[in-house]
């Protein structure tokens, strides 16, 4: 197991006007991490990533800046809208996916990661997020976006989420059929599978997401959680009430040095939510 972290979750000591993209990879490095999932928009201040901003260029530089403090990028994360129901907007939002992907070939990343999205503009769930219909709409917003991935030679990950369209591990397998690609893969985060209905049957979740979902899984996103009203909040790993014995498992024996970035950590305490994930796995 390769374990990293959300580089944006990466506080470098310094003052924000300093907290680079730089500083932050040599942190991560220095923390004990090896991967990150890197979000361009929110480690580089004052660029509006738009396709205009999304050059060969950067691409390669930031592979130099990875490439110095010995980190893989695990994850590219482009997560917006591919339901959104302005179709002028939605292709938008393709074509940002569009350059996240040609970013990602000269970056050399694992993944360019999504969610799911909602099947309106705020991106909230509604009483339409669950439908067959928005889940038909997701699905001609990715197509392209997965056709375009193998021009590039490179994989799109869909996470699922309970409150977006793909909510459990039966929707992700419909979007690998009908879109029938290898270069469509999956994020699996546990506790993102989770709500208050389900969250007491927590190891036949993540047990059928595995079975259903693990030939395809490129990546895993770790992190907890705590009960908040009738919601779930989630946490740094081992933080909360998760038992990662099934998913951990299921990387040891099945996905060798697979990737694994912590969601939800802080300063204070990413590094022992790391070497807490690292006890647990060396248990299993």
């Amino acid at each position: 197991m390769q374990i990293g972290i959300r580089l944006h979750d990466v506080n470098a000591g310094l003052a924000p006007e300093r907290q680079t993209m730089e500083a932050r990879a040599a942190k991560a490095r220095e923390e004990g991490f090896s991967c990150v999932h890197l979000a361009l928009s929110k480690v580089i201040r004052g660029v509006a990533f738009d396709d205009c901003a999304l050059t060969e260029g950067l691409a390669m530089y930031a592979r130099r800046v990875f490439a110095r403090s010995e980190l893989d990028v695990a994850v590219l994360g482009c997560y917006l809208n591919l339901a959104h129901p302005d179709p002028e907007k939605l292709r938008e939002i393709q074509s940002r996916y569009y350059g996240h992907l040609r970013a990602a070939a000269h970056m050399g990343a694992g993944v360019v990661g999504t969610e799911t999205g909602a099947p309106n503009p705020e991106y909230k769930m509604d009483a339409n997020t669950h439908s067959e219909e928005a889940l038909s709409i997701f699905i001609r917003g990715l197509a392209p976006v997965v056709e375009r991935a193998e021009h590039w030679g490179v994989s799109v990950a869909i996470e699922p989420v309970w409150k977006h369209i793909v909510y459990n591990a039966d929707r992700a397998v419909q979007v690998l059929r009908a879109i029938a690609s290898p270069n469509l893969r999956i994020i699996l985060d546990p506790v993102n599978l989770l709500h208050s209905g389900n969250a007491e049957e927590r190891d036949r979740v993540i047990g059928e997401a595995i079975d259903k979902l693990g030939e395809h899984v490129a990546v895993v996103h770790i992190k907890d959680f705590v009960r908040s009203g009738d919601d779930l909040r989630a946490v740094a790993a081992g933080l909360g009430e998760m038992d990662y014995t099934r998913i951990l498992r299921f990387m040891k024996e099945r996905k060798p040095y697979i990737q694994a970035t912590l969601e939800n950590t802080t300063n204070d305490n990413a590094q022992t939510s790391r070497e807490f994930l690292q006890r647990e796995y060396e248990k299993i």
